[in-house]
C-alpha cells in the first residue's frame, strides 16, 4: 500500500492524537520496568501515522505533544506505573508492529487498542493467588534451602496472595497493601514460625511471602533509567521504591509491635540446609509457572521463560564462582538482557519486558534492601549496613549489565528500524 493510500494518512489530527494519547497511557502504566521504551515507542508509531510526537515523561504522569498538518496539540496523561498486566503488553507488540508497517489505520488501531485496555485478564482470581503461592515458593530456597522455608512460605504466601487478590476487588485499599501484608506476615511468623531460633532468623522465614511486592525491579529500573540518562525519571522512581521499601519495613516492625516482640529478635542467621539438589532445581519451574499466572503473562510462553531462567541461574551461579557475586551478577543481568533485546526483535516473540522479568527476579536484589532495614532495627548495625551496601553494589551491578546486554544486543540499524536504545537522544 502506497503513502498516498495509507487510511492513516487521511486520519483527522483529533483522531491521530486521541490514538497516540491512549497509547501512551498504556505504555505509562505498564512501564514498571522502567520508561526507556515509551518515548521512542510512541515517536514511531506516530511517524507511521504522518505525525510528529514528542513525549515528556515522569514515571507517572507524561505530557504528549503531537504535530500533524501544521496542526498541534498537547495532552498531558496520569498513570501509576506497574507490571502486573503484561497480558496487554504482549498484546500491544503486533497492534504498533501493524500501524508502522502501514497495515491498520488510525480508527481500527483505537478500536484494537481500546479492546486491550479493556480487556479482562486471562486468568481468574484464584489462578493469580495460585500464582502468587508459586512465585514466593520458588523464591523460598533462595533464602534458606530448608523444608521449614518452604512450609512456612507455603502458609505465609498464601496469607499475601489472599490480600493481593482482595486488593484487586477494592483497588482504594491498595495504596496500604504493602504495610498490611507485611504486618500481618510478621505477626503470623512470629507467632507461629519463628518461635525455634534453629529454623534461621525470622526475616529469612518472612521474605519469601514478601516478595511479590518487593520492589526490587523498581530499584533496578530507577538505576538502569540514570544510567541511561534518563534522571528525571530514574531520580523519582529509586524515591518511590525506597517508600515501598520502607513501608515494607515498617509493617514488619509494627508485627514486632502487636504481638510484644522485641526488635532484637530481627536477626539473619540461615538454617543449615537440607534441601536435595533436585528439589533446588525444580524451584525455578515453579517460580516460573507462578511468575506466569501473578503478572497475567500468556502460558504460551512458558517454554522461552523458563529457557530464559535457567541461562541467567546458570550463568549467575558460573561467574560469581569465578569472579564473585557482584561480578556473577553483572554478568547475569548482561546476558538476560542481551538475550531478551535479541529474542525481541523477532515479529512472532513477546516484548523485552516480558521476556526480562522472571529471569530479573531470580537476581533477589529487592531482599537485599528489606534484610538491612530489618538488620538495622534489630540492633545489629554493622550486619544491617553491609546488606545496604550490598544492596546499592548489586543494584548498580543489575542496572549497568543490563544497560550493557542491551546495547550489545541491537542491531546497527536499531534507529531506523524504531528499536530502543538505552540512552538519551
Amino acid at each position: 500500500m502506497g503513502p498516498d493510500t495509507r487510511p492513516d494518512t487521511e486520519a483527522a489530527p483529533d483522531e491521530v492524537t486521541a490514538f497516540l494519547a491512549r497509547l501512551t497511557g498504556l505504555l505509562l502504566r505498564s512501564s514498571g520496568e522502567g520508561a526507556a521504551l515509551v518515548e521512542r515507542t510512541v515517536r514511531h508509531t506516530a511517524r507511521a501515522l504522518g505525525a510528529d510526537a514528542t513525549v515528556l515523561l515522569v514515571p507517572d504522569g507524561a505530557t504528549l505533544t503531537v504535530s500533524t498538518r501544521g496542526d498541534s496539540r498537547t495532552v498531558t496523561l496520569r498513570g501509576v506505573p506497574e507490571v502486573f498486566r503484561l497480558d496487554q503488553v504482549v498484546a500491544l507488540k503486533p497492534l504498533v508492529r501493524d500501524v508502522r508497517a502501514g497495515r491498520t489505520g488510525v480508527a481500527e488501531a483505537d478500536r484494537r487498542l481500546a479492546a486491550i485496555e479493556t480487556s479482562r485478564p486471562p486468568y481468574p482470581w484464584w489462578l493469580k493467588l495460585l500464582g502468587v503461592v508459586l512465585f514466593t515458593l520458588g523464591f523460598a530456597p533462595l533464602m534458606q534451602s530448608t523444608w521449614y522455608e518452604v512450609a512456612a512460605t507455603a502458609v505465609l504466601g498464601t496469607v499475601a496472595a489472599v490480600l493481593a487478590v482482595t486488593a484487586d476487588r477494592f483497588p482504594r485499599y491498595a495504596p496500604v497493601l504493602p504495610l498490611v501484608v507485611s504486618t500481618a506476615v510478621s505477626v503470623i511468623t512470629v507467632e507461629v514460625f519463628a518461635r525455634d531460633t534453629s529454623h534461621g532468623g525470622p526475616v529469612l522465614l518472612m521474605l519469601p511471602a514478601l516478595f511479590y511486592f518487593v520492589p526490587g525491579d523498581y530499584l533496578s529500573a530507577a538505576a538502569a533509567e540514570l544510567a541511561a540518562g534518563f534522571i528525571t525519571t530514574g531520580a523519582i522512581r529509586l524515591v518511590y521504591a525506597a517508600f515501598l521499601l520502607v513501608q515494607l519495613y515498617v509493617g514488619v516492625l509494627l508485627g514486632l509491635y502487636l504481638t510484644g516482640t522485641s526488635t532484637r529478635a530481627l536477626f539473619d542467621v540461615a538454617a543449615a540446609s537440607d534441601l536435595p539438589r533436585w528439589a533446588l532445581f525444580l524451584g525455578w519451574i515453579v517460580f516460573t509457572v507462578g511468575t506466569l499466572l501473578a503478572f497475567a503473562i500468556p502460558f504460551r510462553l512458558l517454554p522461552s521463560l523458563l529457557v530464559l531462567v535457567y541461562v541467567t541461574v546458570g550463568v549467575q551461579s558460573l561467574a560469581t564462582k569465578a569472579i564473585g557475586e557482584t561480578g556473577g551478577t553483572f554478568v547475569a543481568a548482561a546476558v538476560l538482557a542481551a538475550a531478551a533485546t535479541r529474542l525481541s526483535l523477532r515479529p512472532d516473540r513477546p516484548p523485552r519486558l516480558v521476556l526480562l522479568l522472571p529471569g530479573f527476579f531470580t537476581l533477589t536484589v529487592g531482599s537485599l534492601g528489606m534484610r538491612g532495614l530489618t538488620t538495622l532495627a534489630g540492633g545489629y548495625v554493622i550486619e544491617g549496613f553491609r546488606d545496604l551496601l550490598k544492596l546499592v553494589t548489586i543494584v548498580t551491578a543489575i542496572a549497568v549489565g543490563l544497560v550493557l546486554g542491551a546495547v550489545l544486543a541491537q542491531p546497527a540499524d536499531a534507529e531506523r528500524r524504531g528499536a530502543a536504545p538505552l540512552r538519551r537522544t
